[in-house]
């Protein structure tokens, strides 16, 4: 493997391993805390009454999806899927875009959409440190 290609794949690999994590806390959180939860999806999807088995089971598949993403499996649907999660949380928040300086952090959403989209334009390319059949 050629240099560049080193770097790309060390680069692919640390996309995917920092959007695996910021995910995983997200998932986790759920599970911690379905309160929380309920009231993300009440305020930003305008999903009310969710109960706590739903939340669960819902963390329950995302785990699921975020370790087939984090090992490489199924690129195609686990990397899009955490695209679709990710662009879905991001796009619902716009109204924290139009009051900038009091929700600053919601900014950070956008440089990580940007690399779940890199990473699953570049799934084929992305083979560090993935399981293959």
């Amino acid at each position: 493997m050629t240099s560049s290609g080193t770097r790309l794949q060390y680069s692919l690999f640390l996309l995917r391993l920092g959007v695996f994590v910021v995910m995983l806390m997200w998932t986790l959180d759920k599970f911690i805390n379905p309160g929380h939860t309920t009231a993300i999806f009440e305020n930003f999807y305008g999903l009310a009454g969710l109960g706590n088995a739903l939340i669960m089971g819902l963390a329950a598949v995302e785990l699921l999806i975020l370790l087939a993403f984090v090992s490489g499996l199924f690129k195609r649907f686990s990397y899009g899927a955490v695209l679709l999660f990710h662009a879905v949380s991001t796009l619902s928040s716009f109204r924290q875009y139009l009051d900038p300086w009091d929700h600053l952090l919601f900014f950070a959403a956008w440089p990580m959409l940007a690399a779940c989209i890199a990473l699953y334009l570049l799934r084929d390319d992305d083979r560090l440190f993935t399981i293959r059949f």
